[in-house]
């Protein structure tokens, strides 16, 4: 398996090139930010139109993640769903997909704030959860050592050959986590946006998504 290593509060995590989070010690994988009924949300209200498929991509990841990880734990760290509700409206080949992969494993959807309330699907429903001295919740909070969080989809643009390119990306300093978004079709916050600056210390690392994951300093900047 392709992953960037590295230590946290003590814990040793991997980062998935798909933007999910391992922690082999706590067989425990990670996802946050799935934004499942993103498109039929869009579609509803008169938005964008984007091709129905991005649950169906994002569960196609999420298998294959399980499948080379192995983990009997999943963590959904917010977001999972688009809109409160969309849960009881996904197609039933997506609720069944969803159904064979909690089979046998513990799975928690922490709640985010585009899906507050509990699921229609199985596993629990908590506002967060502390395991092995990490905090696991949505958004991340003022002062917190050791928290793991999404909601802020973070990407690292880069300059390559005179390109600027955007990864999204996982930030990382001494005391929090930040969570790339893992539903496909989902924007993002660049890294050198001024609320991301003032949340992230400043040795802070971004760990770029991709192929070969890899981590940089966190671009602050222009470039």
């Amino acid at each position: 398996m392709t992953a960037y290593a590295f230590q946290f509060q003590g814990a040793n995590l991997r980062a998935l090139p798909s933007g999910a989070l391992f922690w082999p010690a706590q067989d425990t994988l990670v996802v946050s930010d799935l934004h499942f009924g993103k498109s039929a949300r869009l579609a509803a209200v008169g938005g964008a139109q984007l091709p129905p498929y991005e649950t169906r991509a994002t569960l196609e990841r999420l298998e294959a993640d399980l499948s080379t990880t192995g983990a009997r734990r999943v963590i959904c760290l917010g977001d999972s769903f688009d809109a409160p509700g969309l849960d009881a409206f996904l197609h039933e080949d997506e609720r069944l997909r969803i159904t064979k992969l909690q089979a046998g494993r513990s799975w928690i959807w922490i709640e985010g704030n585009h899906d507050p309330g509990p699921v229609a699907l199985g596993g629990e429903h908590l506002a967060e959860l502390v395991l092995n001295g990490l905090q696991f919740r949505h958004i991340a909070t003022p002062q917190a050592v050791g928290e793991v969080s999404g909601h802020y989809h973070p990407k690292a643009r880069l300059s390559l050959r005179g390109r600027g390119l955007s990864r999204p990306c996982f930030l990382v300093d001494h005391a929090r986590l930040l969570m790339p978004a893992y539903g496909a079709y989902t924007g993002g916050m660049r890294s050198d946006d001024p609320l991301l600056c003032d949340l992230m210390a400043p040795d802070a690392k971004a760990i770029l998504t991709g192929a070969i994951p890899a981590a940089i300093p966190m671009p602050r900047g222009t470039v």
